[in-house]
């Protein structure tokens, strides 16, 4: 499952990721890190069984953990078919079927954002 792990400004310096890792044996993918000076979001894959376990190493060290179960949003209404977010997407979460319709890979997404950018219609947000 991909979860979005953000950390605080006040923990931002502590090696929070590798210490819960080290705790717990488990190994997290990270796919998207931005992290500076004052603020921490990672999206990670994580197993489904080893989810709990590292949601309470991340948290007791400050970490704010949360699925990504619906990571984008597309308004039916608003959507064109352009397949604008086609173009742009690193992890092919859109493509098209056979009539021509975008379809939408949302286990994919990595709330990257780009496709949002694209969309000339404002079809897409970013989940919660």
């Amino acid at each position: 499952m991909k979860i979005k792990i953000s950390i605080p400004t006040e923990r931002i310096q502590n090696p929070i990721i590798s210490e819960s890792i080290i705790e717990t044996g488990i190994s997290i993918n990270i796919m998207v890190a931005n992290i500076d000076s004052t603020y921490g979001e990672l999206i990670a894959d994580v197993s489904d069984f080893q989810f709990d376990k590292i949601k309470n190493a991340l948290e007791s060290r400050g970490a704010i953990v949360s699925i990504l179960d619906r990571p984008i949003h597309r308004d039916e209404e608003e959507c064109v078919e352009c397949g604008a977010c086609i173009s742009v997407c690193p992890m092919n979460v859109y493509t098209f079927d056979e009539a021509w319709n975008v379809q939408v890979e949302e286990k994919k997404c990595i709330q990257c954002g780009m496709c949002i950018k694209m969309c000339p219609h404002g079809a897409l947000k970013l989940g919660e």
